[in-house]
């Protein structure tokens, strides 16, 4: 079980990235919340359905995973960057166009990792609830860091740079630099 909740955070890690970097719009604790769990709900369908499917199709998601990311954190950043440089007020403060555009690409390298520990024999049962756990953990966990990063910046359009580092996580993944 101990190896399980260590892939799962391991698998999760991406979301608490994410997540850092969406604290920079400075969600309340209850958008916070609302879309931690909706990263967590997608984090666990998405390795039950790589049990499901198998090892042969996690092969062709793995090798696009990275790509599906890139260009879902790149929109959203482009999104934010041009949101907050033509409104004075804070781009997607609720946080609703995140859990509309994020939850997929952060999630289809969970569907390899499914696919992996299927092939491990754990159960379908607790493996996707133990994922969904831990993704929620860590996003939590990552707003609120990114929103106390965030308050050190007074001054400063926090969501224009939120942009901007979702723009440069993108092509970190594109040169290899970060894996999602």
């Amino acid at each position: 079980m101990f190896a399980l909740i260590a892939l799962g955070f391991g698998l999760g890690m991406d979301n608490f990235r994410t997540s850092v970097v969406l604290g920079g719009l400075k969600p309340n604790l209850r958008e916070s919340a609302k879309t931690s769990l909706i990263f967590a709900m997608w984090d666990g369908i998405a390795p039950l359905i790589g049990m499901l499917i198998g090892a042969y199709l996690s092969t062709q998601i793995s090798e696009t995973a990275d790509t599906i990311a890139a260009v879902g954190l790149a929109l959203y950043g482009f999104f934010i960057i041009v949101k907050a440089c033509r409104e004075s007020e804070c781009a997607d403060p609720d946080l609703k166009t995140a859990r509309r555009w994020l939850p997929i690409p952060l999630s289809i390298d969970n569907v390899v990792g499914g696919a992996a520990i299927g092939l491990a024999g754990y159960s379908p049962w607790v493996a996707p609830f133990v994922f969904a756990f831990t993704t929620f953990v860590l996003s939590l966990a990552g707003h609120q860091v990114g929103r106390a990063v965030a308050n050190f910046v007074p001054g400063l359009r926090t969501d224009l740079l939120s942009g901007l580092a979702f723009v440069l996580m993108a092509g970190m993944v594109v040169v290899g630099i970060g894996d999602f």
